[in-house]
């Protein structure tokens, strides 16, 4: 089954291609890169064998949507506060880069307009980031175009550096420094995972990338997902940022495929759980033949776990709902539900006292007293231990989501 229509089969490679994909013959010993191949980027994978698995992913896909969708709109909405927020970080995270958990959560419930609690000032480059991500799903109908790359890219770098190094913001890399490359281990001894095309060919292989996202032919959704992703990372066309852009525009097509903006399982943070299986998949895939079997089948996989995986947020949301049923009644004071409200949305280490004090910013006799009061009415219990260790923890009736 082919990537790309037929126009782009048929069509061979002219000379400025040709150079493109042949500069590094003169290098000796070499490993040949998918896009170094002469059909690039003709791309195949059997489908017959991906067929079980496809509708397996396609069928879950549309259970959870199914699921979301009887929720109502604030629990709709409380379920994608929280995948967003996961996505934002995990997607960071794979890079090495962490975030402040509230930080991120108060970002994108501002942008979305949500009226939620707790919300912290929030530093610019947390900004940029959920603004990529916000923008790639929220607009997914959007053309995907050079200006909009460019657009994500100087949000996500919005002063011009990736750490102490000055990059190409909102343009593609010149390779001033040298070739793109994915290396490892200590200097002089780096070993090359992957090169890149040559910064000269960019503007083609762009070119060429953005028209087949905007019109793929007839293929599945979910192996355009998986491509698009593939595609983007092989032409690897920025200084930085190349990975959260590529999980971006996979983002986008599923949102496609869907038909929402809404996200309700994050693909980002099931790619961090199988971080190591991710680079090696990448790795051999670029290193391999043009048929990407392989790397369809794990993106199909790692997608059906984020599906999965989707299920324990929505039991924490139908959990956080049937707490604050429960207790929707009882005269809790504005330092009790700020903290509950922490603790329901994913506090962590152990609550104690002094903890609840500094949240609440009340002393520790007060802190003392709010969680005896909600001890009483059956909201917190205490925890094995005593002493200065004495902790505090959420009593939640489970509900379900089936």
């Amino acid at each position: 089954m082919p990537l790309i229509s037929a126009y782009y089969a048929e069509n061979t490679l002219d000379n400025a291609e040709i150079r493109c994909h042949n500069f590094r013959t003169n290098c000796g010993d070499y490993t040949m890169y998918l896009w170094e191949k002469p059909d690039w980027p003709t791309l195949t994978w059997d489908g017959r064998n991906l067929t079980k698995l496809l509708g397996h992913v396609s069928r879950e896909q549309g259970r959870l949507l199914g699921k979301m969708e009887a929720l109502g709109f604030d629990l709709r909405s409380e379920a994608q506060l929280r995948i967003l927020t996961e996505d934002v970080i995990k997607t960071n995270e794979i890079e090495g880069e962490k975030l402040e958990r509230d930080q991120v959560r108060s970002s994108i419930a501002r942008k979305l307009g949500m009226d939620v609690s707790g919300l912290v000032p929030v530093d610019r480059n947390v900004d940029g980031v959920v603004e990529m991500m916000l923008d790639a799903t929220v607009n997914y109908s959007e053309a995907l175009t050079q200006e909009r790359l460019f657009a994500w890219h100087a949000s996500l770098f919005p002063t011009g550096r990736s750490g102490m190094s000055k990059i190409r913001a909102g343009n593609w890399r010149d390779d001033s420094s040298g070739p793109m490359q994915i290396v490892s281990g200590p200097i002089g001894r780096e070993k090359v995972h992957y090169e890149a095309p040559s910064a000269k060919c960019l503007p083609q292989e762009m070119a060429r990338f953005l028209s087949w996202f905007e019109q793929p032919g007839e293929l599945d959704p979910l192996f355009i997902a998986g491509l698009a992703h593939l595609w983007f990372v092989t032409i690897h066309p920025f200084d930085d940022g190349n990975g959260r852009i590529a999980r971006a525009i996979a983002d986008m097509s599923l949102a496609r495929s869907e038909k929402t903006g809404q996200r309700f399982y994050s693909m980002s943070a099931q790619i961090r759980r199988e971080n190591k299986d991710y680079y090696d998949t990448l790795e051999w895939t670029q290193k391999g033949e043009l048929d990407v079997t392989g790397w369809q089948n794990w993106f199909l996989n790692c997608l059906l776990s984020a599906i999965e995986g989707a299920q324990e947020t929505l039991s924490v949301v139908l959990d956080k709902a049937g707490f604050w049923e429960r207790f929707a009644k009882e005269p809790l004071n504005k330092r009790q539900i700020k903290i509950l409200n922490k603790l329901l949305d994913g506090f962590e280490g152990k609550l104690t006292t002094s903890k609840w004090a500094k949240m609440a910013k009340c002393s520790q006799d007060t802190a003392y007293r709010d969680i005896l009061n909600l001890i009483n009415l059956g909201a917190l219990q205490k925890d094995s231990g005593g002493g200065r260790s004495t902790s505090y923890s959420l009593i939640i009736e489970k509900t379900t989501s089936d």
